[in-house]
């Protein structure tokens, strides 16, 4: 496998991308040193190529991923994995506001917390948290599902689809529309799945699933803005 080393001390974030864009072949690894909070770093990537960031990342990090993995030794901005395709996105460290916004497949690891958003309008990805989340987590959340290792602020999941939220801690309230419903031996199984390829050990008995009670799929007049 090819290793190419980028240094943003000495290249510029063009040169990495739109090497990554045009002149990666399948099965490259890249390693990216000196990131130093720079924006948009591996955004679009569509080959099956490992990148490798040895630091802090700014805003939009693999951002549109396709196919490839990326890992980030650090923390990093607002909307790291928005609008991610497939692939695998893992941060080491913490993650800015609206983790994995919009995604439609692949998987995004957060080993710390996460904060305002996460997830907000899934749609058919997986996010494993292994910290906390913050207000607003998983909203208008329609497909895919979140793992919350530890605790979650307001209204979360609120104006939930088809999206599956499983929580290990507290949270201090449930948005419009969601609710906990009781955990069946399959979500279970699919707990354990991405816990273990989050690479997490916590037990998926202490998980609660919250879901959506369905009372705003269709319009109620007599509602007065109270759900």
């Amino acid at each position: 496998m090819e290793n190419l080393i980028f240094d943003l001390a000495k290249k510029s974030l063009r040169e990495l991308n739109q090497y990554l864009h045009k002149e990666a072949s399948d099965h490259t690894q890249v390693t990216v040193h000196n990131p130093d909070g720079a924006h948009n770093i591996a955004v679009g990537l569509d080959k099956i190529v490992a990148v490798q960031v040895d630091g802090h990342a700014g805003y939009y990090a693999a951002g549109m991923l396709k196919h490839g993995t990326v890992t980030i030794f650090g923390n990093v901005g607002t909307g790291v994995a928005e609008n991610m395709m497939s692939g695998k996105v893992h941060v080491k460290g913490f993650a800015s506001v609206s983790a994995g916004a919009s995604a439609h497949g692949g998987l995004l690891v957060i080993d710390g917390d996460a904060s305002l958003r996460c997830g907000i309008s899934l749609k058919g990805a997986d996010i494993v948290v292994g910290g906390s989340v913050g207000s607003f987590s998983g909203f208008m959340a329609q497909a895919g599902r979140m793992v919350i290792c530890g605790n979650a602020g307001d209204a979360l999941g609120d104006s939930l689809y088809e999206a599956v939220i499983y929580l290990r801690g507290n949270v201090k309230s449930l948005g419009a529309d969601a609710q906990f419903e009781p955990m069946t031996d399959n979500d279970y199984k699919q707990v354990s799945e991405l816990l273990n390829k989050a690479g997490m050990k916590h037990d998926p008995k202490d998980f609660r699933r919250i879901a959506s009670a369905k009372k705003l799929y269709h319009w109620n007049a007599d509602a007065k803005q109270e759900y």
